[in-house]
């Protein structure tokens, strides 16, 4: 049965090059001279997707047939694709094409992607250029969403824009290529996954910051600058450095002792929230608060204290506090949080009336 497979194994190989090439391919992708070539393959055959779609059937019904050809097919067309440079663009083009749908349907895995990053093809462009095609025919058979799932199972989600020559890794270039190319599907997904990768990154560096006692200041700076060079908006900051601040510490699990722990800790951290609570953003920091106090039980009776130190160290202002207490409240602890503030909302309140009431009398 083993040399049958192997026997098998050996001559689909060669039909696999004459099914692609038209005859078998010498190594750089030459069509090799002692070899009788034929019309009827896919580097013949026209640029049309409906052609490369009859193909890529021919290859899933053998690879059906014979279950074990499965890894000789990934590594010929692993191979195909390190012979790049010695096709023609037509031929590149139709064989980017017939990849792109037997992605597609499952007959090859993602993976055989890494040989588009080969030195030689990346630099002389030609990996760019056949993927540009080849996601073109994916995309149409699929959506963007498969696409995603498939490239991230091999981890080449991140990796797109190493496809471009090494000057032209930019965000720029690549925006530039791919919306040239029509594929604006692709680089929206790669700009989603620059943002969520930007985060993860700034959300480390962070931990790192505080854990090793930097200077808010120093900090502060830090993450500014992220925030411009990869247009992370306030809103996530501001997530993302609560987050880091309530992870910082060991809680005590007793519920009359954590609230002192929590006002202690943070009151020292409280410069560092207010310098990104200043577009309007208290109110998100707001319900990160109220929902971190309710899915953590332990935390429950402390909500209220955490409030009314943030309001005194100007984190959070008056307006949001309010509007939080009216209708921007989240369900998570409702009712016993609203109960907890409105003392100190009707304090708000009283304190804004007699405010408003000075002015007039002022004027």
């Amino acid at each position: 049965m083993l040399l049958e497979q192997s026997l098998i194994t050996a001559v689909m190989q060669k039909h696999f090059d004459i099914l692609v090439a038209g005859g078998m391919l010498a190594p750089g992708g030459t069509l090799a001279d002692d070899m009788m070539r034929t019309d009827v393959c896919v580097f013949a055959a026209q640029e049309e997707l409906e052609t490369m779609q009859a193909f890529a059937q021919v290859f899933n019904k053998l690879i059906r047939c014979y279950k074990y050809l499965e890894k000789s097919f990934e590594d010929e067309v692993k191979k195909l694709l390190l012979f790049l440079k010695g096709f023609s663009e037509l031929e590149r083009n139709k064989l980017a094409m017939l990849t792109g749908v037997l992605l597609a349907n499952g007959t090859l895995n993602a993976s055989i992607l890494n040989s588009l990053y080969n030195e030689n093809l990346v630099k002389e462009g030609v990996s760019a250029a056949f993927a540009v095609k080849l996601f073109k025919s994916w995309i149409n058979e699929k959506d963007i969403n498969a696409v995603a799932a498939s490239l991230q199972k091999v981890s080449m989600d991140n990796r797109l824009m190493e496809l471009r020559p090494a000057n032209k890794q930019s965000v720029e270039h690549f925006t530039k290529y791919f919306t040239e190319a029509g594929l604006k599907e692709l680089l929206e997904y790669v700009r989603n996954q620059q943002t969520i990768g930007a985060r993860k990154e700034l959300q480390k560096d962070l931990q790192e910051q505080m854990s090793r006692g930097d200077p808010f200041k120093d900090i502060i700076l830090y993450v500014k600058e992220e925030m411009k060079k990869n247009n992370i908006p306030e809103p996530v900051v501001t997530g993302i450095v609560w987050s880091n601040v309530m992870s910082t510490v060991e809680w005590n699990k007793k519920e009359e002792l954590v609230a002192e722990q929590a006002i202690k800790h943070l009151k020292q951290y409280s410069p560092l929230l207010a310098a990104f609570t200043t577009h309007g953003q208290s109110e998100l920091l707001l319900l990160k608060i109220q929902e971190y106090c309710y899915d953590n039980i332990h935390f429950m009776k402390a909500f209220q204290k955490i409030v009314v130190l943030f309001y005194k160290a100007e984190v959070l202002s008056e307006e949001p506090i309010l509007k939080w207490y009216k209708d921007a409240h989240v369900a998570k602890g409702k009712s016993v949080f609203l109960e907890q503030m409105k003392k100190f909302v009707e304090w708000l309140k009283n304190a804004e009336e007699e405010s408003e009431s000075e002015a007039e009398e002022g004027d």
